[in-house]
């Protein structure tokens, strides 16, 4: 697909909305009608929502664990078949280039990432290419084959708790630890910690994707958009690249620590940063999610400031409206922000207060948006 626009062929189907002109979920359905009956199914039942606009690279070859390990963020040497992981490419100074979710099945890594998936370039003009260019430069004399199988493989996720049941209906059975993999004809199955406690990404034939569409609806899957999977994304605290990162963005910022960058193993480009920062001292940014007031009808944009008093401390990411919690938004603001400062987030005429959950602040005990939502209710 490459950089290409791109559109589903579930768009054609009766019932979808598609995402405005230049919406990252641009090329899917947004929504099927109703977005907050999609999330509550999501949240009591199970839904599919198409993610045919990721791209996705398949590494081959006998050194594809030893090599890979050397040119991305995660300890990969001993990433046993029928596992998965997250990763990053960073550039020299540990900023984050591309983001990606690992799986390995079949004799084959596959890496999934955003359509567009960039990496700054070696070369001294330190302009961009795309992932797969960025791998092959790495590849040297290793014994590693890289295809781009995006025209040949489409994700599609089922997220909620009957998820498992409509999976079983279809003939799929993946396990049940994080980042399980399993092969499926033509493709794979890997579950996912998030969004939400049960979900699982489905690769599968491009050609045949109508055809599994229709196979896990009838199974039961409540047809979802990309409006369903941003909701409980932001609820559990997890960024998009380009959306909730900006140019100056370490994985630290973000909580890609740990879950797609090892502090430990060397030989990556950025780890230098990587590990400084996870010894030495904290980030100068955290991402925090923020409740905005929902009384006026405007909401911020990506990119706009947050701002305390008289100074900006942020910028906003993803914003949603959540069947439970209302407006929300991801924002990366400065280490000082803190939970019960009065902040006001947008630009111009979209200004609205907002406030930050205190379960989204570094060193707070930890709790899901969801559990935000039943104080909420209480």
């Amino acid at each position: 697909m490459g950089f290409m626009p791109y559109r589903s062929p579930l768009l054609d189907l009766p019932g979808p909305i598609a995402a405005p002109d230049g919406h990252p979920e641009e090329g899917v359905p947004w929504h099927w009608g109703d977005p907050f009956a999609e999330q509550r199914t999501a949240a009591r039942g199970a839904v599919v929502i198409d993610r045919s606009h990721r791209e996705i690279l398949a590494v081959t070859g006998e050194e594809r664990l030893s090599w890979l390990h050397l040119v991305i963020s995660q300890h990969v040497t001993g990433l046993a078949e029928g596992t998965g992981t997250e990763a990053l490419v960073l550039d020299s100074q540990g900023r984050v280039d591309t983001h990606m979710v690992v799986a390995h099945a079949d004799g084959t890594v596959w890496l999934d990432s955003d359509r567009g998936a960039v990496a700054t370039s070696a070369l001294p003009s330190g302009g961009k290419q795309t992932l797969r260019d960025y791998l092959e430069a790495m590849k040297f004399w290793s014994k590693v084959d890289i295809r781009d199988v995006s025209d040949e493989l489409a994700l599609l996720t089922v997220l909620g708790p009957d998820a498992d049941r409509v999976l079983d209906a279809v003939g799929v059975s993946v396990g049940s630890d994080p980042y399980s993999v399993v092969a499926i004809p033509g493709g794979f199955a890997r579950r996912m910690p998030w969004p939400g406690r049960h979900s699982v990404d489905l690769a599968v034939p491009r050609a045949d994707l109508a055809g599994w569409w229709r196979r896990l609806t009838d199974a039961g899957a409540r047809p979802a958009g990309s409006w369903t999977f941003d909701a409980l994304r932001v609820e559990s605290l997890r960024p998009r690249l380009g959306v909730d990162t900006d140019e100056r963005t370490i994985p630290h910022e973000v909580n890609w620590v740990d879950s797609a960058a090892h502090v430990a193993k060397g030989c990556y480009r950025g780890q230098e940063t990587v590990a400084k920062v996870h010894n030495v001292g904290r980030p100068p940014r955290y991402m925090a999610l923020l409740h905005l007031d929902g009384s006026p009808e405007i909401t911020p944009e990506t990119g706009d400031p947050v701002v305390l008093g008289e100074r900006t401390v942020g910028r906003v990411g993803s914003v949603v409206q959540h069947h439970e919690l209302g407006p929300i938004a991801l924002a990366l603001v400065k280490r000082s922000t803190q939970p019960g400062a009065e902040l006001l987030v947008g630009a111009e005429d979209r200004v609205v207060q907002a406030t930050i959950d205190p379960d989204s602040v570094p060193g707070e005990a930890p709790a899901p948006g969801r559990e935000a939502a039943q104080r909420l209710r209480g």
